[in-house]
Order: C-alpha cells, then sequence, then structure tokens
C-alpha cells in the first residue's frame, strides 16, 4: 500500500469534492438517465447512452476519490523544520542564469496547483531541492536542459 502525504487543507479539499459528487452531481445524472429513459427505445436513445456514460465516470471519479482518502496520511507540520527543504516548506529559489527569483510551496502530487505556487514533491525542481539548506545551490535537470538556483529561503 502507497501511502498518500498531504496537507489537512488537501484532505479536507478532497473530502467536499467527493460530497458534492455524491450529493449533487450524482442525483442530476440519475434524473438525466430516468428523463433519457421516459423517452422510450434505449437501444437508439443517444441520450440515454450519454447519461449513462457520464454516470460511468462520475461513479469512477469518486472511487478513485474515495480510494485516495483511504491512503492518506495528513502531515503534522509542527513535526517539520526550515533548516533543509522538505515537504509543505515554501523555499524560494533564484534562478542563477536568469536572477529572477520564484517561491514554490513543496506538495504532495495530488495538492500541486502551479498557478498557486504549489509544485508536487515528484518535480524535478522540487526533488532537486529536497535536502538543501539556505544557500546551497542546486543543479537540476529539467525537460529543456540544466538549470541552477540558489536556495534564499525556506519557511512554511
Amino acid at each position: 500500500m502507497e501511502y498518500i502525504y498531504m496537507t489537512e487543507e488537501g484532505y479536507n479539499k478532497l473530502l467536499e469534492e467527493v460530497k458534492k459528487l455524491e450529493t449533487e452531481d450524482r442525483p442530476e445524472v440519475i434524473r438525466a438517465i430516468a428523463e433519457a429513459r421516459d423517452k422510450g427505445d434505449l437501444s437508439e436513445n443517444a441520450e440515454y447512452s450519454a447519461a449513462k456514460e457520464a454516470q460511468g465516470l462520475l461513479e469512477a471519479r469518486i472511487a478513485g476519490i474515495r480510494s485516495q482518502l483511504a491512503n492518506v496520511r495528513i502531515i503534522d507540520t509542527s513535526n517539520l523544520s526550515t533548516e533543509t527543504v522538505q515537504m509543505l516548506n515554501k523555499v524560494t529559489i533564484k534562478n542563477l542564469a536568469t536572477g529572477k527569483s520564484m517561491t514554490y510551496t513543496i506538495v504532495s502530487d495530488t495538492e500541486s496547483d502551479l498557478k498557486a505556487g504549489k509544485i508536487a514533491i515528484s518535480t524535478p525542481i522540487a526533488k532537486g531541492l529536497v535536502g538543501k539548506k539556505v544557500g546551497d545551490v542546486a543543479e537540476i535537470e529539467v525537460p529543456n536542459g540544466k538549470v541552477t538556483f540558489e536556495i534564499e529561503e525556506i519557511s512554511f
């Protein structure tokens, strides 16, 4: 069994999503199936086929989230430090080639959101930063080649 490590915020977000899928989306799909069934011959009813397909996708999504939730381990941030880069740290790095600084929070794969500045622990950048201290330089292989970053700050 492989655990999924995430924040309490990420866990709660998954709980909210599965609740919405089960209490709002599922009844809507059931209603669409009933409506399509009332239109007659099911063998030639495209609406019925589409509604049944939507139901299958919805149930697969619910099952997938439930499976994730069963394997979640919430990370206790009180045991984490900012001495070295690790999961849940907010890390400010400077690209030594461009001089541009960026700040990312390292999160689980399920919580990653680049627009929000959250990168997954499994990404090349996060892997290259983990274990480094402020002032360390990390040379990281990314799809476009190697990039060299200096760790400027580690926080929560």
